[in-house]
């Protein structure tokens, strides 16, 4: 090999201060170790000039690199991408470590492992790790509307817990909705006594976090709808269609929409399932052999959300092929039975969903529906609560 075709191959460990990269021009080659600023690619473009010096290749030497994806997303392969670096985002779950019970653990050891695992990727050895797929600018911006619901709900749940155990511990229940501050001005303990004064404070600051969190779910959640209504995209056309079907509502025709079928190059059912995590984990050794469940190793958003969807399926789409497939192989079992089976039904039900979008195919027996319902009830129980509050 010349030393015009020779590629410079560097590792980038991120860290909230700091990165440590890892230069190297083969696999068995030790690797040159510097550390830049976070975020300042200015040096890190100067380090790789530097590191082509140090191993004695041309200016215009191309250059691969890597990092394991995290809190820096994906705005760092787009810069590199832009100024010609070949950069691959590798899934931080599916990079292979040593099995004893202590090993060491340290920035430029991980440097070292990613540099030399970038060298043997781009020899040919594609099982080495997995690759995240990176999504465009507009695609991951698509997502932040639900995610943000999701924790919006998230955060609502927990300030609701907190009000709840502190009433409980003056032997006190009540409800968190609209009327809680009417409520609370009624409660008695068990000496026919008022909350306490400053007890009503923490719990009235408690109650304001959630009628903010409250409102702003309810805003999301109507813009989500008038996307919905308005919008001429593929996206929106690809959720209208999934909301055709009885028993998918909003929430689950955008979130498979914007998390998968919309940016996704899915190639088949099987890599579907890998998606999701929810392809089977046999374990077959020797004379022992038993299956270990799903992997799990997916969208964990997508997953909860199919085997919801599933449980909803057999509830208003019982006449079709999946939900009396599920009937007669998981019906008559126990309740464990029933559980394991929902899983391999949320498998082909999502598989079915994929075609149904993709190549038009209604899934067998499944009925259809308007799919404007679904916004106007949805529109209209949220205008009920926001009346309430």
């Amino acid at each position: 090999m010349t030393a015009t075709t020779r590629t410079l191959y560097v590792a980038l460990e991120l860290g909230c201060d700091k990165w440590v990269l890892a230069s190297a021009t083969q696999a068995a080659e030790k690797p040159r170790f510097r550390t830049v600023l976070a975020r300042n690619l200015a040096a890190l473009q100067e380090e790789i000039a530097k590191a082509k010096v140090r191993f004695g290749l041309p200016a215009d030497a191309p250059v691969c690199t890597c990092y394991e994806a995290g809190r820096d997303g994906f705005w760092l392969h787009r810069a590199l991408t832009k100024i010609d670096i070949t950069n691959v985002v590798v899934d931080a779950s599916s990079i292979e470590v040593n099995r004893r019970q202590k090993q060491i653990k340290s920035d430029p050891v991980d440097a070292a492992k990613l540099v030399n695992m970038l060298c043997r990727y781009h020899a040919g050895e594609r099982k080495v790790w997995s690759v995240v797929n990176v999504p465009s600018v507009a695609d991951e911006d698509g997502r932040q509307l639900h995610r943000g619901m999701k924790d919006l709900q998230r955060q609502k749940t927990e300030c609701s817990n907190r009000i709840k155990g502190l009433l409980a511990s003056q032997g006190l229940t009540a409800a968190v909705d609209a009327k809680f501050r009417t409520t609370l001005s009624t409660l008695r303990d068990w000496a026919d006594q008022p909350v306490p004064a400053g007890m009503q404070t923490r719990l009235l600051q408690e109650y304001v976090v959630w009628e903010a969190l409250h409102r702003q779910e309810r805003d999301t959640a109507n813009e989500q709808e008038r996307q919905l209504r308005e919008g001429q995209d593929r996206h929106q056309e690809m959720m209208r269609k999934l909301m055709g079907l009885k028993a998918v509502g909003v929430r689950t025709a955008w979130i498979l929409v914007m998390e998968l079928f919309s940016w996704r190059a899915i190639k088949n059912g099987k890599q579907l399932g890998s998606l999701v995590g929810l392809t089977p984990v046999p374990y077959d050794s020797g004379k022992s052999q038993r299956e270990q469940g799903i992997s799990k190793a997916g969208n964990r958003h997508v997953r909860c959300l199919m085997v919801e969807l599933a449980w909803m399926w057999l509830r208003w789409q019982p006449t079709s092929a999946l939900s009396q497939w599920y009937e007669r192989r998981f019906g008559p079992g126990n309740k464990r039975a029933r559980k394991v089976g929902i899983v391999a039904l949320a498998r082909k039900l999502l598989i079915a969903l994929w075609r149904f979008v993709e190549e038009g195919k209604l899934p067998e027996g499944a009925q259809e529906k308007d799919w404007r319902l679904n916004v106007s009830s949805t529109a209209r129980r949220h205008a009920t609560k926001a009346a309430a509050v």
